[in-house]
């Protein structure tokens, strides 16, 4: 009898949070407020233009029941956006406009119960969208395998550059979209044979604004993979002195995994670290791609003695001599026999995490392996240098597990 009394009590304890639950779950879609007042309008209005928006200031009307101020405009003439600010501002901000000229806010003030206040439109005038900032700036030219776009983004908005391959009937298609802030706006397209093409480009928004398009024809520049079985150790007495086995020639062997041998030098050694390698022949250079160590038994991606920042040196002479690398130099510095062809960071972890706590997707990037272009003003060399000024722990050793190298070796 005792357990059937307690089973009754839980029960029907269950049953009276359950009611509770659903009247609380009732009220919750209860409007805010009864009071069906229309609150009074914004007033003693001021504009502050920018780039494709404006800022608007104004003085709250004095309703208890005031909840928020809404804006209600056209970015192009068809396409209408909402913004909304509470009640504790006195400014709202409005974006988005495709043009630069004059376009019509209406605010309202906005009641807890969703009462509106009645209209009162605004004139704003933005300057310039950002958008439309970058477009004259944009550029399409030559590159190994492909095509290299260029241009600025002044006001560092959200934009995307968005690459078109134009048909032999005049339709078109897209072949690659661009997305970014960063004030400087600099990659490659790759992938295609060193024959004319026809291509479009243009610049587009997060509000769905488009630029007008450019038309270019281009081609691209030759481009293979350089064989790197005719790769060779080329050893001079500034090298890295190797450790543990991971002798240099692991650097090109095609393995890239985790439990394979790479390219390794002795801790306590001097800094910049350096492995001077071969190619088997003489070419100009388009790019290459890093294989940092990815986590094993312990985790190494974006630690350890991988390379975060680094250069690479090159030289055509047929025997080069030895010179003493500099921790840093500009790209084109001539050292002896030395040429600077180019300064790299190795990117933080995608996911946003510290390098420490990176993630398995962090990781997965690094076993990708991460690629990096020559400029193309860079001679034919024949020789590299991998040159290593500081890894992620900042130690006095360095290691990678393999390069690859793309250009015109003809």
């Amino acid at each position: 009898m005792k357990n059937i009394k307690h089973i009754y009590l839980v029960l029907t304890v269950a049953v009276l949070a359950s009611l509770s639950a659903c009247k609380k779950m009732e009220s919750y879609n209860d409007p805010a407020s009864s009071d069906m007042t229309k609150p009074g309008v914004v007033t003693n209005i001021k504009v502050d233009n920018f780039n494709g928006g404006a800022y608007i200031t104004y003085s709250l009307p004095n309703s208890k029941n005031l909840l928020y101020v809404l804006a209600q405009y056209k970015i192009n003439g068809v396409t209408t956006r909402e913004t909304k600010s509470s009640y504790y501002s006195d400014s709202i901000m409005v974006d988005g406009f495709a043009k630069k000229q004059g376009y019509d806010v209406t605010l309202y003030a906005v009641s807890r119960a969703e009462v509106k206040s009645d209209p009162v439109v605004v004139k704003v005038n933005p300057d310039t969208p950002p958008y439309l900032l970058a477009k004259p700036s944009i550029n399409a030219e030559p590159d190994f395998g492909g095509f290299k776009v260029t241009g600025t983004n002044p006001a560092k908005s959200n934009l995307g550059v968005i690459l078109l391959s134009v048909n032999d009937n005049n339709s078109s298609d897209v072949i690659d979209q661009h997305y970014g802030n960063s004030d400087l706006i600099s990659y490659s397209v790759r992938g295609y044979a060193p024959v004319a093409k026809k291509i479009g480009y243009y610049v587009t928004d997060n509000f769905g604004n488009i630029s007008d398009t450019t038309y270019k024809t281009i081609t691209p520049f030759f481009e293979t993979l350089l064989d790197r079985g005719k790769f060779f150790q080329y050893r001079l007495p500034s090298d890295g002195v190797i450790a543990y086995g991971w002798d240099l020639p692991y650097l090109w062997d095609g393995k890239t995994d985790g439990n394979s041998n790479g390219w390794h030098t002795a801790p306590g050694g001097a800094m910049p670290a350096i492995a001077t390698f071969g190619l088997g022949v003489s070419a100009k250079l388009s790019r290459f791609i890093l294989w940092e160590r990815p986590d094993g038994g312990d985790k190494f991606a974006f630690g350890h003695g991988n390379p975060k920042v680094f250069s690479v040196w090159g030289s055509d002479v047929a025997a080069p001599r030895d010179a003493q690398l500099p921790l840093s130099a500009p790209e084109g510095t001539v050292i002896g026999d030395w040429i600077n062809m180019g300064n790299y960071n190795y990117p933080n972890p995608p996911s946003g995490a510290t390098p420490v706590a990176h993630t398995t997707a962090d990781n997965d990037f690094v076993k990708a392996g991460v690629s990096f272009n020559f400029p193309l003003t860079n001679p034919k060399v024949r020789y590299i240098r991998l040159s290593v000024s500081t890894t992620w722990s900042s130690g006095t050793f360095a290691h990678a597990m393999e390069m690859a190298f793309y250009g015109d070796p003809r």
